[in-house]
């Protein structure tokens, strides 16, 4: 036995609080190398004293299942309930070779009674509800529809910014308008409803200067453009009366180079009341252009990535945090919105987010905080920071395998299982799985405009734990490289629109919404990953409720003689010759 390989670590993701009183413990031991493994559990109280052991320890023993594999590793799992909400336990590893060890607290070492006497437990001292992660439940039954305002559809004319062009006549660019509002989100909420969506997700809709919005000038003002107050209200009381929440995007990284702070620093340098807002490292505050205006060189402040016109905020200032957090918790007092998105989520300091959490939760319980992280952000979700994360990692390791061809099927499985096993259940049920965004190319034009494959990447997003979100248009068959590519006007006219693709993404969506419980919450059970064939076999199981889905990764068709279940929708299937085709795919109940 490779017992180097055994790793747990208590109180994080490999020892948590699911429910009120179900823990789930987790251990990882090299891959293929342990054929069972025993938990030895008990009350840190419950000692006991009798004639064979002075001192021994009183415990039960639960066989854990492996719930999770890598190339690597595997990663068992037990659950336990403990009636005074205390714990304390070990771990009993039969290697492959034979050999047993006995895992604690302090000790790596062979299995026998003198290694369970001197036992140096691995504890839970108490069950705290307060501390147990716990994000909102509707989360887990939730299809998001991501939404970039100005390009989404143009409701009221009125309000155009000087300039606008007319809706999609021309190429999107960084700087060019088009017209889109709030008023136009609100006429077409009956088409999101039918299409299935309960979670709208915008990207910023506050007083800047830009298209994108993400160099706010004034967070407590709704940009003009969009439209005022009253018709935001008028929106999210719109949507809620259809059963869908909404979720704004919180730019708290960095404010842009007009908004009346950073102009006073600019006019009073270090004797601005807001020099300590920002990170200067030089007064009077400059740069020197480029070629490129949004780029700079020489910059004597720090900015977001590289561009000048977004200076970075200093979160430790007690003076910013209280005046981000008034920010907040205004939205969420005058307009009830749901959700918060966090814009570069991974710069601010975690001490500011801790404070962030408690402020939004202690109005809306129920409150969902995704934090914009796109590496591990385990350090965001293992306290009560963020409740989910933009699941980035995830979801590009499917691009990798079904777009890319830069991993195998059982590579890009390994990968997967790697990422859920960084996090709680209860986290990764949460989890924002998206396979494009504002920020990236849509999905169409990474499939090189492969409809039969996004369709397939679609449905195989769909099938995994997380909450799935669209991009605006994909169910319409819209392209676009990257920014600005990805950020083109919606097609409304509907003799431009995919509409089989329409009609696919609809029950893609309604079929997510309802099997939801078993989509959300079930076990995810790899039944085959065959490289050689390409085939791709997975299994979501809920109580009584079980989803099988079937992928042909392979350019080759395959027959499938033996097919267990109702047919719930399918692509490539022939039920005659028992054949898939080439990037088919079958869902059964």
């Amino acid at each position: 036995m490779e017992k180097s390989a055994l790793y747990h670590r208590p109180d994080s993701e490999m020892a948590y609080l699911y429910t009120k009183n179900d823990f789930h413990i987790r251990l990882r031991t090299k891959h293929d190398d342990v054929q069972k493994v025993e938990l030895l559990y008990g009350d840190p109280y419950g000692m006991k004293v009798n004639e064979k052991a002075q001192g021994s320890w009183d415990y039960q023993i639960k066989e854990m299942k492996v719930i999770a594999t890598t190339k690597t590793h595997d990663y068992w799992q037990a659950s336990v309930s403990m009636p005074l909400r205390r714990l304390q336990y070990a771990f009993h590893v039969y290697g492959r070779d034979g050999e047993e060890a006995f895992y604690d607290d302090r000790h790596i070492c062979s299995y026998s009674q003198a290694a369970i006497d001197n036992l140096a437990a691995f504890r839970m001292p108490y069950f705290h509800e307060i501390d147990r992660i716990n994000p909102p439940v509707w989360v887990k039954e939730t299809v998001w529809y991501q939404i970039f305002p100005e390009r989404f559809a143009n409701g009221n004319k009125a309000n155009d910014p000087k300039g606008t062009l007319p809706w999609d006549s021309a190429e999107p660019t960084s700087t060019n308008f088009f017209g889109g509002d709030l008023q136009g989100i609100i006429e077409h909420l009956d088409y999101l409803k039918d299409l299935g969506i309960n979670g709208l997700y915008l990207c910023p809709i506050f007083y800047a200067h830009s298209n994108h919005k993400y160099d706010t000038i004034d967070y407590l003002a709704i940009d003009p453009a969009f439209g005022d107050k009253a018709t935001f209200k008028k929106l999210v009381d719109e949507a809620h009366a259809r059963g869908i929440r909404v979720m704004l995007d919180a730019v708290f990284n960095h404010l842009g180079d007009t908004s009346m702070q950073w102009q006073d620093v600019i006019q009073k340098g270090k004797e601005s009341r807001f020099a300590d807002w920002f990170h200067i490292r030089k007064f009077p505050v400059s740069y020197e252009k480029t070629a490129n205006n949004e780029l700079a060189k020489n910059i004597t402040y720090d900015v977001f990535a590289n561009t000048p016109h977004m200076p970075k905020l200093n979160t430790a200032n007690p003076q910013v945090q209280d005046f981000l957090l008034e920010i907040a918790t205004y939205w969420i007092k005058q307009f009830d919105i749901d959700a918060w998105r966090l814009d570069v989520a991974n710069e601010i300091d975690h001490h500011f987010w801790r404070r962030f959490y408690q402020a939004t939760h202690a109005l809306k319980p129920d409150f969902y905080v995704l934090g914009e992280v796109w590496h591990s952000a385990q350090e965001w979700l293992s306290s009560h920071e963020f409740d989910a994360a933009m699941n980035y990692p995830f979801t590009e390791l499917i691009s990798e395998c079904f777009v890319k061809k830069t991993l195998t099927a059982s590579e890009m499985v390994s990968a997967l299982n790697e990422q859920l096993m960084l996090y709680r259940r209860q986290t990764n049920e949460v989890m924002f799985n998206a396979m494009d965004t504002h920020d990236t190319a849509r999905l169409l034009t990474l499939c090189q405009g492969d409809q039969r494959l996004q369709k397939q990447i679609l449905t195989f997003m769909f099938m995994q734990i997380g909450a799935p979100c669209l991009y605006y248009g994909t169910e319409v068959g819209m392209a676009g490289g990257y920014d600005p590519g990805c950020r083109a006007c919606m097609i409304w006219d509907t003799a431009k629109q995919n509409r089989q693709m329409l009609q696919f993404v609809r029950q893609l969506v309604h079929f997510r919404r309802n099997y939801a419980a078993v989509l959300s919450q079930g076990q995810l059970i790899w039944k085959l990953v065959d490289d050689q064939t390409g085939l791709i076999i997975l299994q979501r199981k809920w109580k009584e409720q079980q989803i099988t889905a079937i992928f042909n990764h392979s350019q080759q068709q395959q027959l499938l003689p033996q097919t267990k279940g109702q047919l719930l929708f399918s692509q490539g299937w022939e039920q005659t010759t028992k054949v898939l085709k080439a990037e088919g795919f079958m869902i059964l109940k």
